[in-house]
């Protein structure tokens, strides 16, 4: 009788646990896939190079959750959250046997639930799959989802769904959300009371709130630790230090670094959560503090913009488009470094470098500074006085606007705005279509500070302009393709003489090549300046384009610009010297380069000759030399017209003097570009751009 029994029970417990295996096999296959798209969402966070917070933005009905990783947190966070919630998570499969077994024991002892027995794996599938029931029915969901996480996922990669995920109260979800939030830093370098408080929040994250309800949140850190010093992670004395150091009690602003360049990039690339800027954030901070600091001191409604460019690589290390982005008075939200402004007078190193390229001046060449009129229109200087004969150097490095405007009406007005666009830097007329004047020697067309940067940059560069990069994660825009503005002598020629220009008040000369722009009724005071490495483009005015009456470059963006360089932490490098300069005094420069006399005197043969021109080779022409081969090859160069005699020069560099013959030749070193000229006795010349190959 016993044995029938016996079997009986058997085949009945046989029977119970098939009915369950089937239920629990009916459960498992009815479970929906595993939907990862709602745990994928999150914040969108702008970083710098190093992987820093510039800004974040919100998501989803205002809620932060910023993503985080195992290596974005402090080694004992991770500790203390072991400790606490998951002593076995590296070795169980997504359930604990032993943590369900303790917890069962313990509610039919003492009739109630003293400890649930989730695994971090299951508290991250039910962050994945939020349900407000507490059953039997929901616990067993966690668990098979739990044991699907452990199957296609790493133990890393779990860990930063709940570093990701868990609740902080209010809208911050995730450690480093909460990091941010309650102590203002990221979480990879914690206290230990810090990372107690992140461990405890998370289980009841409203009522522990710190900004809301500090003493509860002070004890459940408090069990954290306790915890701690049980398992054998921490000394008693550690705990007891952890302990002595009070809750924050109110939530911290989150990182607002170049909240401009952010808000463009983030709306650009609105698929990307994650966005790698180029920008350093310590130098970014550095320069918004100046920038506020510069703009206290002038006035209200005033603002400033800074850009720092990385020559070699046209990234942007800083970006600041106004002074305050918050504050309403300056419009501090307009993002003036992308507005297109009048440059003033920073526009005219470009003219001089054209100048020079051409063979139509040296930095010694003599000009004049007198007053002078082209049709109705007579260019004075800043001050109203004229310096007689000076050297184009002193002339630049004054700013004496006659001697530019000159410059420009042989360079050409056109000739300038066609070659700094096809050198990669737009500038706008004051009219949609209207014809250049020469008035754009001293400012009077528009041009974005960003752009004025790469300009000047190129310029440091030796005549290539940088295509300016913002996303360290993104593939840069090459310049293969982009005609380089001037060539490397003419380049260097401008960077020796603005490395030479006064120095603003209290500041130290010599030391970084610039120059400044003040635009027509006070509206812009501008100054760009670079060495080797870096290019600094610096703007102050009013974001409505208003006069600002008084505001000079020279005594207001100048010496912004050189703290902006003292910023960099390094002394500045000269630009490299190239080989091929011309390096002279006006006594000793050629004859046709001693002086640019726009009204000289033409001897009896200019009566008879016919205008200078170059017969060969051609504008544009590509001429195959064979210069892949090892035997020396010569170009064959010819003129027409002109007085004799000759100077002959290739990208600036005059390669044959006092030729009474029309015609000459010349042995190129390599192929590429070049830029040949020549002038005759009585000034006159001619230009042509070739390329070889």
């Amino acid at each position: 009788m016993i044995r029938k029994f016996s079997t009986a029970a058997i085949v009945c417990a046989c029977m119970v646990l098939l009915a369950v295996g089937v239920g629990l096999w009916r459960f498992v296959v009815s479970l929906p896939e595993l939907d990862l798209g709602p745990s994928r969402l999150q914040s969108t966070i702008v970083l710098d190079r190093n992987g820093k917070v510039l800004r974040a933005f919100t998501f989803d009905n205002g809620r932060w959750r910023l993503p985080a990783t195992v290596a974005d947190v402090d080694p004992r966070y991770l500790a203390l959250l072991m400790a606490y919630e998951d002593r076995r998570f590296a070795a169980h499969a997504g359930v604990d046997p032993l943590a369900v077994g303790r917890a069962v024991l313990q509610m039919t002892t003492s009739g109630r639930i003293i400890s649930g027995g989730s695994t971090l794996t299951m508290q991250v599938a039910r962050l994945m799959e939020p349900r407000t029931e507490r059953s039997f029915k929901a616990k067993l969901r966690q668990a098979v989802r739990a044991i699907e996480l452990e199957q296609r996922f790493s133990k890393d990669d779990i860990l930063a769904f709940y570093l990701t995920l868990a609740p902080y109260g209010g809208n911050l979800e995730g450690v480093r959300a909460a990091s941010l939030a309650y102590f203002g830093k990221e979480p990879r370098r914690l206290s230990l009371g810090e990372a107690a408080l992140l461990v405890a929040i998370p289980q009841s994250p409203e009522a522990r709130r710190p900004d809301r309800f500090p003493e509860k949140a002070s004890k459940a850190r408090d069990r954290v630790l306790a915890r701690a010093v049980e398992r054998g992670l921490i000394a008693q004395a550690e705990m007891d230090a952890a302990r002595a150091v009070p809750i924050p009690m109110a939530r911290q602003h989150f990182p607002m670094r170049a909240p401009h360049v952010a808000e463009f990039e983030r709306l650009a690339n609105l698929q990307d959560r994650t966005l790698r800027l180029t920008i350093d954030a310590g130098l970014q901070a550095g320069l918004e503090t100046l920038a506020r600091e510069a703009v206290a001191r002038i006035g209200p409604q005033i603002s400033a913009a800074i850009v720092v460019v990385d020559n070699a690589t046209g990234e942007v290390r800083a970006h600041i488009g106004g002074a305050d982005y918050m504050a309403d008075e300056r419009a501090g939200w307009v993002d003036a470094a992308r507005a297109v402004r009048s440059p003033g007078s920073a526009m005219k190193p470009f003219i001089y470098a054209l100048a020079f390229e051409a063979g139509l001046a040296h930095p010694e060449t003599i000009l004049e500074d007198r007053p002078t009129r082209y049709g109705l229109y007579a260019p004075e200087n800043f001050d109203q006085t004229f310096q007689g004969t000076v050297t184009a150097r002193k002339s630049l490095q004054m700013s004496l606007n006659v001697p530019a405007v000159a410059l420009l009406a042989e360079v050409g007005p056109s000739q300038l705005l066609a070659r700094l666009r096809n050198a990669g830097v737009p500038v706008e007329l004051p009219k949609e279509g209207g014809e250049p004047g020469l008035a754009i020697a001293l400012g009077g067309l528009g041009i974005r500070l960003t752009d004025l940067a790469a300009a000047y940059a190129g310029l440091a560069r030796g005549g290539p302009v940088p295509v300016l990069q913002y996303r360290l994660d993104a593939e840069g825009t090459s310049i293969n393709g982009r005609a380089p503005f001037v060539q490397p002598v003419a380049a260097w020629y401008v960077a020796d003489v603005l490395r030479g220009a006064p120095a603003p008040h209290n500041s130290i000369a010599g030391r970084i090549a610039y120059k400044t722009g003040t635009s027509y009724g006070y509206r812009d005071a501008v100054a760009v300046g670079f060495d080797r490495y870096t290019t600094i483009a610096v703007w102050l005015g009013r974001p409505d384009g208003g006069a600002v009456p008084g505001l000079l470059a020279r005594n207001t963006a100048a010496p912004l610009l050189f703290e902006a360089f003292a910023r960099l932490g390094r002394e500045p490098v000269p630009v490299i010297a190239p080989a091929g300069r011309l390096e002279a005094t006006t006594a000793t420069l050629p004859p046709p380069l001693r002086h640019l006399r726009r009204d000289a005197p033409k001897n009896i043969l200019a009566t008879i000759s016919a205008p200078l021109r170059i017969a060969f080779p051609p504008d544009g022409a590509i001429i195959d030399l064979g210069l892949s081969d090892d035997s020396a090859q010569f170009l064959a160069l010819k003129a027409s017209g002109g007085v004799p005699p000759l100077t002959w020069m290739v990208n600036g560099k005059p390669v044959e003097q006092g030729a009474l013959r029309r015609e000459t030749r010349w042995q190129p070193d390599g192929a590429g570009f070049a830029r040949l000229s020549v002038i005759d006795a009585n000034g006159g010349a001619d230009h042509v751009n070739v390329r070889l190959q």
